[in-house]
């Protein structure tokens, strides 16, 4: 894969919590929601707090929420808190004869480095969010859609105990 494990999961976050713009989630329900070991999100919600990207409150009621618009935060802030790209500025090989001229095959290397740096540059987080695809998100799982928060979450466990409910007025009646 071209991008590490930690900007994946820093990017479903961050998409996470633009959707849920002003909503404050624990990591443990964030984790939950994007499909990732909580433990290493919390890391992650670490460095990007560092960053300014999040803001984070400690106790009831706390958690993470987005400290930066989704339409002026960028792709690539978030990558270059958590992983930032590494450019190749000298030969990786060492050779002495390439010096700071990189061969062809790291010169050709690099500029898609810098091709990805400048689409990250120029992507925000809200086009992400109302971007051109088909209009559903990587974090609609487990009966719990970004953008629509508790209400959906809440919803969904209503749901279940109608169904257990009735599965359990059922047995009765067929005694």
């Amino acid at each position: 894969m071209f991008f590490s494990q930690t900007t994946e999961y820093a990017l479903r976050a961050v998409v996470f919590l633009a959707i849920n713009e002003g909503t404050s989630y624990a990591s443990q329900e964030i984790a939950r929601v994007i499909k990732v070991p909580a433990p290493y999100l919390a890391k992650v919600m670490q460095s990007l707090a560092r960053a300014g990207i999040v803001s984070s409150q400690r106790g009831l009621g706390g958690g993470f929420c987005l400290a930066v618009a989704p339409g002026k935060l960028t792709v690539l802030a978030v990558v270059d808190a958590v992983d930032p790209i590494q450019r190749i500025k000298t030969c990786p090989l060492k050779l002495e004869a390439h010096g700071v001229k990189l061969c062809p095959l790291h010169k050709q290397m690099d500029e898609v480095l810098e091709s990805v740096q400048k689409c990250f540059g120029s992507t925000t987080i809200l086009q992400l969010i109302d971007g051109k695809g088909d209009g559903r998100h990587c974090q609609e799982l487990d009966g719990f859609h970004m953008g629509e928060g508790e209400k959906t979450k809440d919803k969904a466990k209503d749901t279940q105990k109608a169904k257990a409910k009735k599965a359990k007025t059922g047995k009765k009646k067929r005694k």
